[in-house]
């Protein structure tokens, strides 16, 4: 069996929610839009259980905070686009960093072909941004504040907290993608100061399909896709119901296992870190120490660019059955070089690796990779 270490692209469902899942395929099975008979009451009270569940996790005020959509890239569009059309007449002008995933970028990318005006916030080296740097491109006409929490390539957390309560205090919205950071650091949307907040099932040993946004009370958004009005209007759609139930599953058992989840990864990322250093003293960090500052850097992350023939020498000694990433999965069926690597001063012409360890990760599993690595054939320039 290969070693999987690229958690950051998915992750496997975890037994216990495929196991709370399994019913609501052919057993209540009904559609929460049908509240005329008792299989589609069954199933609203489902949906409603668990969005209660997951308000409760992200410490919401209310359930009715919760929409359910499909995933990270939907959450992130509604929630740009939502609130820039409904509240246009505050400003046109959205914040923004070049690091954020592809689906936040081209979101307000295509804010900027209709009309809107759009600032790329550069980032720090080390893919960090300055608070200060976010105040001080705030505008007058600014309606929206939209950073990641934590990234998906070089696993950066952002000070989401310090800049939410910066743009509260200037009256303007705040949206984090929070799809990589959840069940690997604590998410409180009150602690953070945000008004939205995503996140994705497949990320956190959830199903595929399957995701949600934070809308706080009283924001509200104008829909993206017309129909039938579900979720408070937000979302049309019929509600997928055994995906929302391992949503939920996923959710709270993302915060039952976070310390311990943090611990053991921070540990296995730390080993393969200076075991690489050992082997490929050429090596080079993309993003900030794991070491010396674990805690502005995602606990399971280790993102590395390794130059020459080192860089071939390490890719030979990972084979085929040690599955890495070379770059985000997004960005790697797309067949582009990093836009993250890019615009922390990375060159082309490295080799760049993202190792992402996960809740199966092992112990024995990082020993043979640590051992493939140690066995690497170097070449003087390595």
């Amino acid at each position: 069996m290969p070693i999987y270490l690229d958690y950051h692209a998915t992750t496997p469902v975890d037994p216990r929610v495929f196991a709370a899942m399994t019913p609501y395929f052919m057993e209540i099975f009904g559609n929460p839009a049908s509240t005329s008979h008792r299989v589609g009451l069954q199933a609203r009270a489902v949906v409603e259980q668990a969005r209660q569940r997951i308000a409760t996790a992200l410490n919401a005020s209310s359930p009715r905070e919760i929409v359910f959509t499909s995933g990270s890239t939907e959450s992130n569009n509604l929630a740009i686009k939502g609130v820039v059309r409904m509240y246009e007449s505050r400003g046109r002008h959205v914040l923004t960093a070049v690091t954020e995933h592809k689906c936040v970028l081209n979101a307000c990318k295509a804010l900027r072909d209709d009309g809107y005006e759009v600032t790329f916030l550069p980032v720090a080296s080390d893919g960090s941004l300055s608070v200060a740097d976010v105040e001080g491109a705030l505008r007058p006409d600014t309606v929206l504040v939209s950073l990641m929490h934590a990234n998906n390539e070089i696993g950066v957390i952002h000070d989401i907290a310090a800049i939410g309560a910066v743009c509260r205090a200037r009256g303007v919205l705040v949206h984090t993608d929070a799809t990589q950071s959840f069940g690997k650091v604590p998410v409180d949307v009150q602690a953070l100061h945000v008004d939205l907040l995503s996140m994705s099932g497949h990320k956190m040993y959830g199903p595929k399909g399957v995701g949600a946004l934070y809308v706080r009370t009283p924001c509200t958004l104008a829909p993206q896709l017309d129909g039938g009005g579900h979720e408070f209007g937000l979302r049309s759609g019929t509600l997928n119901v055994p995906g929302i139930v391992g949503l939920a599953d996923a959710v709270v058992l993302a915060g039952a296992d976070l310390q311990t989840d943090r611990h053991t990864q921070r540990a296995m990322r730390d080993r393969l870190w200076l075991a690489l250093q050992d082997a490929f003293p050429s090596v080079l960090l993309n993003g900030p120490d794991p070491i010396a500052s674990p805690d502005r850097r995602l606990p399971n992350n280790l993102n590395v660019s390794v130059p020459g023939a080192a860089g071939d020498a390490l890719l030979a000694a990972l084979g085929d059955d040690i599955c890495v990433s070379t770059s985000s999965a997004c960005t790697s069926a797309s067949g582009e070089s990093s836009h993250v690597l890019s615009a922390i001063g990375r060159e082309e012409g490295l080799t760049n690796l993202r190792i992402s360890v996960g809740r199966p990760t092992t112990l024995t599993e990082i020993d043979q990779v640590v051992a493939c690595i140690s066995r690497a054939t170097l070449t003087p320039n390595a």
